[in-house]
């Protein structure tokens, strides 16, 4: 875990186009719990470009996700590791828009369970930290973004509602458009984040 900042900075900083890479939120100031995520501000004055880079520049950290938010306030490139492990790239002063809700196919499923293990790692985080109240109006916005669209109609009110709901939607849409997803994502993360 002490070698995250330094891969992550050195994996990045071989691009041209970045100036630089900084650690910040609580691994930088040192309130992070044990599924604290690791938060980057990336700087670059040629963000297309870098953009482009990404899925090969953090290729060596064989991420388990990666992604773009679908729903945040500016870019943020999403990666989670193994251990689990979730970091994030964050370019701030560059324009985002948020997209709609995911569109369920074959094709989109994997990127689905991407995101959903990506998010609920970090639900896990924020209920680490005893915030109830962040990880009911998240659980919500998962619902609207994620598992509706998937077939899991209830607003889930936990974090071990969400993964039952999602598994279960998951193997029903495998079934439906005859593909099968990886794992490996699951097996990695469900064990960290057990409540008991």
């Amino acid at each position: 875990m002490e070698d995250i900042a330094a891969s992550v900075e050195g994996a990045l900083l071989r691009h041209s186009g970045i100036r630089a890479v900084e650690l910040v939120g609580s691994r930088a100031d040192g309130s992070a719990t044990g599924l604290s995520d690791w938060d980057f501000i990336v700087v670059t004055d040629r963000f297309d470009v870098v953009a482009g880079a990404l899925p090969t520049l953090v290729a060596d950290l064989d991420p388990l996700a990666q992604q773009w938010d679908r729903i945040s306030d500016y870019p943020c490139y999403m990666l989670m590791l193994s251990g689990p492990v979730k970091v994030d790239l964050i370019f701030p002063d560059e324009p985002y828009e948020s997209l709609p809700p995911w569109v369920v196919s074959g094709e989109t499923l994997d990127a689905i369970d991407q995101h959903f293990w990506d998010w609920i790692l970090w639900l896990a985080s924020k209920r680490e930290k005893g915030k109830d109240e962040m990880v009911r109006r998240e659980l919500e916005k998962m619902s609207a973004h994620l598992l509706r669209p998937l077939g899991a109609e209830a607003v889930p009110d936990s974090i071990d509602a969400a993964l039952e709901d999602y598994r279960k939607a998951r193997d029903e849409r495998e079934r439906e458009f005859g593909v099968r997803i990886s794992r490996r994502r699951e097996r990695e993360v469900q064990p960290a984040i057990s409540s008991g």
